[in-house]
């Protein structure tokens, strides 16, 4: 079987483990079909993931022109204590703005290597949490905006990491934790404004991932420097690849690049 497409980040479902779809323009994979089957990627080029030409991805699956134009790509994306849409300012493109920002979001705790607090819109729960590798995670606030989220992790970061140790995270090498006393803990830092969407009786959510074989060594799989890499799937976790020879693909890093992918097995 041979499939061709452009790479956006797998979409997911959720289940034990969590299902993941490979989803071109006019053909989806399952991937977890593809555990143990031998897997062919071919790097055929780039196609921006807004404008859609063939032009060199510079960021986030975007060309360098797009990412310096496009709302979808603005500095409030990355850095959410950026936003402004609750006070009516436009960032590049109002409207876009506050269809996003002004929607609820949530302020939460994932242990994908280490405890790391994070922002994602209500909406993207749990599946930010599976993008990042995390099998445990809780919610600590839920604002009406991003701009509250924003201003409570970067409160929080004082206290507890915002990013995940990725190599950590592949290779499985994580501990439990009691994200329930982290929360509790960490209430006493919440901003006043943020304090009252304090969230009290929650419980952890806890992922199942579908991984046959932890790699031991990890070897980043670039496609401009490897256009065609052969291996054995052994495992998908966050929005990564784990074959059988130690090779790991990120799929999101790759987003906007144009491949095709032959099953063999």
């Amino acid at each position: 079987m041979q499939y061709k497409g452009v790479l956006t980040k797998m979409q997911t479902e959720i289940g034990n483990p969590i299902q993941y779809y490979l989803v071109f323009e006019n053909d989806f994979i399952h991937m977890n079909q593809l555990l143990n089957k031998t897997l062919t990627i071919n790097f055929l080029g780039y196609q921006c993931l807004n404008c859609e030409l063939h032009k060199k991805i510079y960021r986030q699956g975007f060309c360098y022109d797009c990412f310096y134009e496009i709302p979808q790509a603005a500095d409030w994306i990355m850095r959410p204590e950026l936003s402004k849409a609750h006070l009516g300012i436009e960032d590049r493109d109002l409207a876009y703005e506050e269809k996003v920002q002004l929607k609820p979001h949530i302020v939460y705790l994932a242990n994908s290597s280490n405890v790391k607090v994070g922002v994602t819109r209500k909406t993207q729960v749990p599946t930010r949490w599976i993008d990042q590798g995390a099998h445990e995670a809780i919610e600590i606030v839920e604002v009406p905006n991003r701009y509250l989220a924003g201003i409570t992790e970067l409160a929080l970061k004082e206290y507890v990491a915002d990013k995940t140790n990725w190599r950590a995270m592949l290779k499985n090498e994580i501990k439990d934790e009691n994200l329930l006393e982290w929360r509790d803990t960490l209430k006493q830092y919440i901003p006043e404004e943020a304090r009252a969407y304090f969230i009290e009786n929650n419980t952890e959510t806890t992922i199942h991932f579908p991984v046959l074989q932890y790699p031991t060594k990890l070897k980043t799989l670039n496609l401009t420097k490897t256009p065609e890499y052969q291996g054995v799937l052994k495992g998908i976790k966050g929005q990564y690849l784990l074959f059988e020879d130690n090779t790991v693909f990120n799929v999101r890093s790759n987003e906007g690049s144009v491949v095709s992918i032959t099953v063999k097995g």
